[in-house]
């Protein structure tokens, strides 16, 4: 089927309204009619070529959550009617240790990524800032009516890419937790370490979001910028989740963890970063990287975020307003993710 989308057709350009093809439902197929799909910062970098050449042209859009149109005749964890989501993977070979292991986005022979990817059958993937997707049911979450769609949506990406590391370093009740950066990022990690118990506090830049940050659910809130913040959080956290994707002081932000704790980067600055070792030996820390999440994961996070009613902060903008939304997401002009209603686009 040919479907509307929108689409980068060079590096750098503007997207575009076209028409893509969309393959046959299979037998183990699920057919998607997209409501909502989230601007993640990545789809920017895509599109501009920030990140090597792309099979251009190119439709972005790995926050994806619609309805449940057709199954195929294998299908039955969905049916016509659910409400479903798609994150940043849509195939993997199922067969290694980490696919095995429900790491499917660490998978051996690399994961299939939702846009500009290789599928198993030699297509190019493209993204949900289109109409309909087909996507493998394996790869396909139920996203609980209770949450809000637009907000939903960059659960997909966003609230997994932050409830990995919290989840896997042990945020909770008794532990301390910073945030660096309250963005599209940084403000999942606050909303999700608030709610698993965590003493949270945001390292950020200038005060300017301080009001938004302990509204979101920070204890604390500190400008990086001072000096005096380095010196009076010193040895302070368990855990340091790290959303920006500019370069930072590594040794300075080590420095402010207690023994055994642990700096996780999610965000991913383009330039190398440097650390002295010693940062590391003095505190038996750890300094670590977390992409994404696996399938049950990413459902795990879905179900603990309608619990505990916890959306993205969004602003919905009709599809031909994508690229004024991403003008604005480069100027940093956006609290705190843009959600791109593909209903305007039918």
């Amino acid at each position: 089927m040919r479907v509307n989308a929108y689409a980068a057709p060079a590096a750098g350009q503007p997207l575009a309204l076209t028409t893509i093809e969309r393959r046959d439902v299979g037998p183990n197929d699920v057919l998607i009619a997209i409501e909502y799909a989230g601007i993640c910062h990545s789809d920017i970098h895509t599109v501009n070529g920030d990140w090597g050449p792309q099979p251009f042209p190119v439709v972005p859009g790995h926050e994806i959550v619609g309805i449940v149109t057709e199954t195929g005749s294998a299908v039955t964890r969905h049916r016509v009617g659910d409400r479903v989501g798609v994150g940043c993977m849509v195939n993997s070979c199922g067969e290694c240790a980490n696919c095995l292991a429900g790491d499917e986005q660490y998978c051996v022979k690399g994961m299939v990524p939702t846009y500009a990817g290789t599928d198993r059958d030699g297509t190019t993937t493209q993204g949900g800032y289109s109409t309909h997707v087909v996507v493998d049911a394996d790869y396909v979450l139920s996203v609980p009516e209770s949450l809000d769609a637009a907000a939903a949506a960059p659960l997909l990406c966003a609230g997994i890419t932050t409830y990995a590391p919290l989840r896997r370093w042990g945020a909770g009740p008794g532990k301390k937790v910073a945030v660096v950066g309250l963005g599209g990022l940084g403000h999942m990690a606050v909303k999700i370490a608030h709610a698993l118990g965590a003493e949270v506090t945001v390292l950020s830049q200038s005060l300017k979001k301080r009001e938004d940050g302990l509204r979101l659910g920070a204890d604390h809130y500190h400008a990086t910028s001072d000096p005096d913040t380095f010196e009076q959080l010193a040895g302070r956290f368990d855990l340091i989740v790290n959303t920006v994707s500019a370069a930072i002081d590594l040794n300075a932000y080590l420095g402010l963890l207690a023994v055994d704790g642990t700096l996780v980067n999610v965000g991913a600055p383009a330039e190398p970063l440097s650390l002295h070792v010693m940062s590391l030996i003095g505190g038996r820390r750890s300094f670590a990287g977390s992409l994404i999440g696996g399938i049950a994961l990413t459902q795990e996070m879905l179900d603990f975020c309608a619990e505990h009613n916890i959306g993205a902060e969004v602003e919905v903008v009709p599809a031909d307003k994508v690229n004024e939304a991403y003008e604005r997401v480069l100027a940093s002009d956006v609290r705190y993710r843009f959600v791109i209603d593909i209903k305007t686009l039918a």
